[in-house]
């Protein structure tokens, strides 16, 4: 059976959002696990927790609480609408900050374990090199934080092309707009049209393998390549 329309609509649609979420969060995430694996701030516990927490909250909270925060009464949505965007929810963007705030740990969590785990040996080296700490940064602790960096990039897309609730209670279903692999599916199946919902559960199956078994690669590399 060929994939209709909507079905490669939703694909196209659920790669560019994973992939978009996924290269933004590694931009966020990095300097964040940074300053959470080295900071002796009081603060730290309390920012940990809420990076942590849409892993513990139901999809459909934090997406009904993002979707008051962005709609027209909500502090988001007022400012978007002051900057005459309008509002950010039912839409793709609305979409995209949904999947950052929901994926956050998922990228924050394996880069902060990265860094954790050098310990601070190489930077006190880096640093009688006469090395800026910027430089240590980039030419060192990044360099060794690469398996995590991997981990958290798979990581981020997988859930990201997995995200149902959230993107439901933001982006509604809009066809080419906000509807996801995830909401076709789920449309199909109230339309009892089991055929097209096979094909994009196959799929979704397919991809979710073939993202673990690059992970599972990938680290077996750099565990034979990294000291």
């Amino acid at each position: 059976m060929m994939p209709s329309a909507d079905a490669v609509q939703a694909i196209w649609l659920t790669l560019k959002l994973s992939t978009l979420t996924t290269l933004i969060l590694l931009v966020i995430a990095t300097p964040l696990a940074w300053w959470l694996a080295n900071t002796p701030s009081r603060w730290r516990a309390a920012i940990n927790a809420l990076v942590t927490l849409p892993l513990v909250l139901p999809p459909t909270v934090l997406g009904f609480y993002l979707l008051l925060a962005m709609g027209p009464s909500g502090p988001l949505g007022r400012l978007t609408q002051a900057l005459g965007v309008g509002t950010l929810s039912f839409s793709f963007t609305g979409l995209l900050i949904g999947s950052i705030i929901f994926s956050l740990p998922f990228a924050v969590q394996p880069i902060q374990h990265a860094f954790e785990a050098q310990g601070p040996r190489a930077m006190e080296v880096a640093a009688t090199l006469r090395a800026s700490p910027l430089d240590a940064f980039f030419s060192v602790a990044l360099p060794l934080a690469r398996p995590g960096l991997l981990t958290a990039a798979i990581l981020c897309f997988a859930h990201t092309v997995g995200e149902f609730g959230v993107v439901l209670m933001i982006g509604g279903n809009i066809p080419g707009q906000t509807r996801v692999i995830s909401t076709q599916i789920y449309g199909h199946v109230e339309a009892m049209e089991y055929a097209q919902a096979h094909w994009l559960a196959g799929f979704m199956v397919a991809l979710s393998f073939a993202v673990l078994l690059v992970m599972a690669l990938q680290k077996r590399r750099l565990g034979r390549v990294l000291p």
